[in-house]
């Protein structure tokens, strides 16, 4: 219950912080909405929700609350949870909750990375850049974001790289305990960095570890929409093992001829190629002020890479990582120091909450079916 408490702390300071950006808090607010059906939330529980919320607020507050706060705090969130709800019936009218998908491919890139190849039962829309949450048959009702590390095929087949990380169950358990076969539960896609549809500027991508899932999805779009941009793709790492990818991505760059992958390793002495932090290196290999820039990766790296690319003057505006769908943040949106990371599992600040009881033995997922209870 921490985990889902900070979260939901979390979702309200981002309400707050997105007040003035109305367009902004209602693309935020429908997406978490939508998410929330593959939970089996309804509209009772945001009216549960709301009345525990202003009781919360009314003890801690004591004397500061009166009559034009309570107002206020009411009429606030009865428009999030109207936005959320009126996003959830509407979604519920194109698309189930969740998307049944059968694992066609599963490689292991390193005792620690694997590629996985997902075929779903029924389309699952979505756009280069954006991450869908996954569930395993080990961990039911536990969901992880991950992003989709290419572009929207035909045969809709989605992939993922995922990091078994220290105390991650879902990433241990996609990893090391999933074969080809089997199938995973995955909720609607989320996220906000996508390609910018009214640009045609050459292209900086700077991904650390993971990260480079949803740059190479974006990559991937600019190739299929036949647009000769020069891409730059960074790809930071520790080691030379680390670099988990990058047979895939020479072989992407070698049918792309503008295309150029820089591979940066910062703690292999005898690497023969560019060594360093991947954002300490950017200001040595050219100038990126008329480029437009893709970021992905762990929090610390993007907080760095983000900074480092202002002060080689790229415009913020032209600074795209994913702000909305974030696990991990530092500050609010409107504070110069705000910067936030894409799906925590590239790179979690916490191994996922202990499990609430035994380890189910099934073989292949057990969907997990809401069931609506009468009101007490």
């Amino acid at each position: 219950m921490d985990l889902q408490r900070d979260r939901l702390f979390r979702a309200l300071t981002t309400v707050v912080w997105s007040l003035d950006s109305p367009d902004a808090l209602a693309s935020y607010l429908s997406q978490l909405g939508r998410d929330h059906r593959k939970y089996g939330v309804f509209d009772e529980h945001y009216a549960a929700v709301g009345g525990a919320l202003l009781a919360t607020i009314r003890k801690f507050l004591g004397d500061a609350w009166n009559a034009e706060v309570e107002e206020a705090w009411t009429a606030a969130y009865t428009a999030a949870a109207g936005m959320m709800t009126s996003a959830a019936h509407a979604d519920a009218e194109i698309s189930p909750p969740w998307w049944i998908a059968e694992v066609v491919d599963h490689e292991r890139r390193t005792p620690d990375v694997a590629v996985l190849t997902v075929r779903p039962g029924q389309p699952l829309p979505y756009t280069a850049g954006q991450h869908v949450t996954v569930q395993t048959s080990r961990w039911p009702r536990v969901w992880r974001p991950y992003s989709i590390a290419n572009a929207p095929r035909e045969d809709g087949l989605l992939r993922f790289h995922v990091r078994a990380t220290p105390g991650g169950w879902v990433s241990g358990s996609l990893v090391r305990h999933t074969e080809v076969g089997h199938s995973v539960l995955l909720g609607p896609a989320l996220g906000t960095m996508g390609l910018d549809p009214d640009s045609d500027r050459d292209i900086l991508c700077v991904a650390g570890g993971t990260g480079l899932a949803p740059l190479k999805a974006i990559i991937e779009q600019v190739i299929s929409m036949r647009q000769r941009r020069h891409i730059h793709l960074v790809v930071g790492a520790r080691t030379r093992r680390d670099l988990y990818d990058l047979d895939d991505l020479r072989l992407l760059e070698s049918t792309y001829p503008w295309l150029r992958v820089i591979p940066v390793v910062s703690e292999e002495p005898d690497f023969e190629g560019v060594q360093g932090m991947v954002s300490e290196v950017l200001g040595r290999l050219r100038d990126w002020s008329d480029h437009d820039a893709y970021v992905a990766g762990p929090t610390g790296m993007i907080a760095e890479t983000v900074s480092r690319l202002g002060r080689l003057g790229v415009p913020p505006d032209r600074v795209h990582h994913d702000a909305l769908h974030a696990e991990l943040r530092r500050g609010c949106p409107h504070n110069p120091g705000y910067i936030n990371a894409g799906p925590v599992e590239h790179s979690p600040a916490q191994p996922d909450p202990e499990p609430t009881g035994p380890v189910p033995a099934a073989r292949h997922h057990r969907v997990s079916r809401p069931v609506r209870r009468p009101p007490a």
